[in-house]
């Protein structure tokens, strides 16, 4: 182990712009090739040019990120020589982050986003938003109040920063119970459901058993989890990624982890700085 620890964090949904991974495709003709023929469609295209604008559906963002954000890796690899010491992935990232422990191959990561990715779409009737300025317990106490099984907390992003999701009646309706207890934004998101919620549960019950087909290697580099906001345990892949689709991403915590770590340096790894940004706002 490095005196630093090297801290490679992956993004997920919503970080998706048209024009992501200009170059890289190029760069890597195989995984360019092998995501093509895995996908059915041109991921270049996709990702250069957002055709109908799908680049923003659930079932094209999930492969598209996956696959931008691992050829991000494989050229900051090429580049440097140095792998991670600790490895974390938002969301969909963590299976960023899983790849490039060697817990599986890029084929096979492309393969479980875009399972991951349709079934997800499917599962609608909800809807996310975005709470700023309310800490973690004044938004339980929002929700404890209005009394309603049909929302809960999705993403502790920051402190001040956390993702709620919930049938979209509720959503609507609980916006003015959130502002009067002092939030700054209530900014609902434009997905297609309630993800990371129980909204998710046929979902995840889908996906575990899809899930069964994989066969997972031991990460060689510590991969935090999502679920757990600390390392995966050795075994444990597949019921952790099944569980992740309906549980809240501890993404506050997952940072607290690898902050207490020796001298960390953190590196977002994908398409834009928005883990930075979060990073910024839990340190301080």
């Amino acid at each position: 182990m490095n005196a630093n620890s090297l801290i490679y964090v992956f993004p997920g949904q919503g970080t998706q712009v048209p024009g992501m991974g200009d170059g890289l495709f190029e760069k890597f003709p195989d995984i360019t090739r092998a995501a093509d023929e895995t996908l059915g469609y041109s991921i270049k295209t996709l990702c250069l040019d957002n055709p109908d604008n799908k680049l923003n559906q659930t079932e094209y963002t999930q492969p598209a990120l996956y696959t931008v954000n691992a050829m991000t890796y494989l050229s900051i690899k090429q580049e440097t020589g140095r792998v991670p010491d600790f490895v974390a992935g938002h969301s969909l990232g963590e299976y960023n982050a899983l790849f490039a422990s060697g817990a599986f191959d890029f084929v096979s990561g492309l393969r479980l986003v875009q399972k991951r990715g349709e079934l997800m779409a499917q599962a609608t009737g909800g809807g996310m938003a975005a709470i700023i300025g309310l800490t973690r317990d004044q938004i339980r106490d929002v929700m404890l109040l209005y009394g309603s099984p049909d929302v809960s907390i999705a993403n502790l992003n920051s402190p001040k920063q956390t993702v709620i999701s919930g049938s979209m009646s509720v959503i609507n309706d609980i916006q003015s119970s959130f502002e009067e207890a002092g939030a700054k934004l209530f900014l609902p998101l434009p997905v297609s459901g309630a993800f990371h919620s129980r909204f998710m549960e046929s979902a995840r019950r889908q996906f575990e058993a899809f899930l069964k087909s994989f066969q997972f290697n031991r990460p060689n580099i510590p991969v935090i989890s999502n679920v757990e906001a600390s390392p995966y345990p050795n075994g444990g892949i597949a019921e952790l990624l099944a569980k992740q689709v309906t549980s809240p991403v501890r993404w506050v915590e997952s940072m607290q982890y690898l902050l207490r770590q020796p001298n960390p340096t953190f590196k977002e790894i994908g398409p834009g700085d928005t883990l930075q940004t979060l990073l910024h706002y839990i340190m301080n």
